[in-house]
């Protein structure tokens, strides 16, 4: 991919007379392959081109776009660009043949693009550009209301954009208040810093001094200079956008010198849980000093921050629309590499496969292939520790942490202990099945299900300055109303759900296995029942809802629910087993058809890396990095192009930094790509983008395509997958396959299961046979035949 710098050469043409870079206050993404793609060329004479470079043609936002012209260098000053009928004026920079530069004042909607030579009235080259406002949205439908600003922490207020409420108040100096604001937008603005020799950020000094304590840096090519940094700051899609990149000292801001940049571009996206309604906040890697000081520029939104919300296609959109702008202002990058872990990585393989071109790599930790299908076995964890600690309470063998996998499969230790246990016996929950242990479901996933599923739980910062009072209060707090756009609404307008365990047999491989008994097997599913539908759930308990201690909970015990049990299905008796949940399937389809669902199909290079942390019970096990593996496997026929490392991780070690060698590896990665385009990605993978485990210092153990045998095979088990056990989860203890990706199992009789050996060697007798039919009436799952609700 050639890259051509802001403002290297000029070209003096008739239609060229305006400036070059700029744009308004944000502007959409593209990539240098998507360019070529999506934005296509339209209508072209022979030798003659016209493309949008910084986003799809289809998803131009702000009223401008960086394009690119092709014509015989011997044409360039007869040219002239018609938009709308109207000849247009800008200036371009010109490469060879290329011209290059940035067509302002688009309308909204369809704004059409028309090369011409002066004089003739010949089209050239044609293009349709389709243009949105730079609030959003372009395809997510439409924007949550109402939506609490968060520019205090870029120390601005928003801007009014509405006399009376509902809206966030803004106020003037002096603390009136004069107007609201419903996008919480911002005017953008440029910040300068240095790194101190103290290794902090502090702002430059207006005058253009130099600072006594400013550090140095040495560049790849051998260039040292002061470690100074342009961050360029404000909204798109409603969000906080940072742009940071190094600067000379002295530059001007409206015309920034981009001769510091390597021409690389790091898009860093991060973790975590939200469920939106809320601008959310910056994420922390946009003044990463480690990839600044190696020359890259750093691209992050507040909308690429799944702590701010979870709908993957408002965050595609806003990673269009931020890149865009970057692109105007700045220029092609090279490269653009995904960066970021957990909800971060999720977002990367979102993009990769559902928006080619956005990203040319992707370097995902601690992943995770999609938050949706991870919620099946999640939304089983409290139902499951429910079960054990409470229903069955008198049986010794849940008194053991590690004994609790046979039936959430994910992992137990010993070690760590539950602050639950502490209180369970002072209100009466005393049993043999006390385990004062911990299972990553305890550990890490308590509240989870509530944050999913639950309406009444949840909230953001700074939602108490919303008006009018008690606004919020109307906000449903749950991933299914944040992806309502997807998943769509019921006939009472209440958010659909994708949350079912119709048939699921939890616990049936441990029972083929000898670990449990036939006895436990049917106790437990006639007793673990399901979830109630999010318009029937009542607000959590101790220790989800903040303000309520543990004393208090002692004192009165119907404040206790670690479980979430309140908002359970139980209702069993000696008759009638607990009720199962439904979810429903128009839900679960649109999750596949809007890509929510990661299938797979990710052709980018990629080295997904983790720590292993299966010790200390963190949510991010490690299996996680083979089922995208499995899923890109069954989509695409080889996963090649995606490399799997793991780090030992030691409680109280320090952790070396990963991500940045596999930022290194990617790097030559893409370098060889561009030297060998004939090639395929896997062909051009370099000697270090292999499969690898690492010592908790970092240093290599075992590298080799052959370290993760096992796993998805039936070899001998490879070197790192002896070092790194992996675990289950209750779906796969229950019979799923291993990708875990069935939201709806086909169901078979229960006859016809005893047919088929699914509980062998187990032969129930006849009061079993019946009982089993009493569970489950519609049949138990046969996840030989796939989801039911995948189109």
């Amino acid at each position: 991919m050639t890259r051509l710098r802001p403002r290297t050469a000029l070209a003096a043409l008739p239609l060229i007379v305006a400036a070059c870079g700029g744009g308004s206050p944000g502007e959409p993404a593209a990539g240098s392959r998507e360019s070529g793609q999506q934005a296509g060329a339209g209508l072209a004479e022979e030798g003659f081109a016209l493309r949008v470079l910084s986003s799809p043609a289809q998803y131009v936002s702000g009223g401008d776009a960086r394009i690119e012209l092709r014509a015989p260098r011997a044409l360039h000053e007869q040219l002239e660009l018609w938009v709308n009928g109207a000849k247009a004026r800008l200036q371009l920079d010109s490469d060879g043949d290329r011209l290059e530069g940035v067509v302002t004042g688009l309308a909204k909607g369809n704004n059409r693009l028309v090369l011409k030579q002066a004089g003739r009235r010949v089209v050239l080259a044609s293009l349709t550009l389709t243009n949105y406002p730079i609030t959003g949205p372009m395809f997510s439908g439409p924007q949550q209301q109402p939506f609490v600003c968060t520019t205090h922490q870029v120390g601005r207020q928003p801007l009014v954009d509405a006399a009376s409420p509902p809206g966030f108040p803004v106020l003037n100096a002096k603390g009136d208040k004069i107007g609201y604001s419903k996008d919480c937008s911002i005017e953008t603005f440029t910040t300068y810093w240095y790194r101190s020799t103290g290794e902090l950020w502090r702002r430059l000094p207006l005058n253009g001094s130099r600072p006594a304590d400013i550090s140095t840096i040495t560049l790849a090519d051998g260039r040292q200079v002061d470690f100074v940094v342009r961050q360029e700051r404000g909204t798109i899609n409603r969000f906080l956008y940072s742009f940071a990149m190094l600067a000379p000292l002295g530059e001007n801001p409206a015309r920034p010198d981009t001769r510091l940049w390597n021409g690389r571009l790091v898009y860093y996206f991060q973790g975590g849980v939200g469920v939106g309604h809320t601008q959310g906040s910056m994420p922390n890697g946009a003044m990463a000093p480690e990839l600044l000081s190696q020359g890259h520029a750093i691209v992050v939104s507040s909308g690429n921050n799944t702590r701010t919300q979870y709908n993957l296609q408002v965050a595609a959109e806003t990673a269009i629309m931020t890149r865009e702008r970057f692109i105007e202002r700045y220029g092609l990058p090279l490269y653009t590499v995904g960066y970021g872990g957990s909800g971060g990585a999720v977002q990367q393989y979102f993009l990769a496969q559902n928006h080619p071109g956005i990203l040319d790599a992707v370097l995902p930790s601690q992943s995770y292939p999609d938050i949706v299908t991870q919620m099946l076995y999640v939304g089983d964890c409290e139902l499951l520790e429910h079960y054990m600690d409470v229903t069955d309470r008198d049986n010794p063998r849940w008194s053991q942490a590690k004994a609790r996998s046979l039936l959430i499969g994910l992992n137990g230790e010993p070690g760590p202990t539950d602050r639950m246990s502490a209180i369970k016996p002072r209100i009466g929950l005393a049993g043999a099945s006390m385990s004062t242990g911990f299972t990553e479901c305890s550990r890490s996933w308590r509240g989870r299900q509530a944050w999913f599923m639950n309406p009444r739980y949840g909230g953001a910062t700074n939602d108490e300055l919303m008006e009018p009072p008690g606004l919020m209060d109307t906000v449903q707090w749950t991933h299914y109303d944040n992806l309502r756009n997807i998943y769509g609404v019921d006939k009472e307008g209440q958010p659909r759900t994708t949350w079912d365990n119709v048939g699921v047999q939890y616990g049936l491989e441990s029972l083929k296995r000898g670990a449990i008994t036939p006895q436990e097997f049917l106790d437990l599913n006639w007793k673990v029942g399901g979830w109630k539908q999010p318009k029937e759930m009542v607000q959590e308990g101790y220790p989800l809802l903040p303000g309520i201690t543990g004393a208090m909970a002692v004192e009165n015990p119907a404040l206790f629910d670690p479980w979430s049990r309140r908002n359970m299905n139980l209702g069993w008796t000696n008759y009638r087993p607990a009720p199962r949940t439904v979810g429903n399937l128009n839900a679960m389809r649109a999750a596949y058809t809007s890509g929510t669902v990661f299938t797979g199909h990710m052709p980018l290079p990629a080295i997904d890396h983790r720590f292993y942390l299966e010790r200390e019970l963190d949510m991010h096990n490690v299996r996680q990095s083979f089922v995208v593996r499995q899923r890109v496997r069954q989509a695409l026929g080889s996963a090649e192009h995606l490399v799997i490392w793991f780090t030992d991780s030691r409680p109280g070690v320090a952790r070396p930094d990963q991500s940045l060698r596999a930022l290194a590896v990617m790097e030559e990665w893409l370098a060889n790509i561009r030297a060998n385009p004939d090639k395929s990605v896997a062909q051009n993978r370099p000697a270090r983008a292999v499969d690898s485990c690492f010592d908790a210092q970092g240093r290599l153990l075992h590298a080799g395509p052959e370290v993760w045998n096992g796993i998805l095979d039936d070899k001998p088990a490879g070197a790192c997958t002896r070092a790194f056990p992996m675990f289950g989860t209750s779906r796969t203890v229950a019979g799923a396959p291993f990708d875990g990706s069935v939201f709806r199992c086909a169901l078979k009789s229960v006859d016809q299961a005893l047919a088929d050996g699914t509980y062998a060697p187990w032969q129930p007798d006849a009061a079993a046979v019946a009982r089993l039919k009493r569970m489950f009436p519609q049949g138990v799952c046969d996840y030989g035949k796939g989801d039911r609700a995948r189109p």
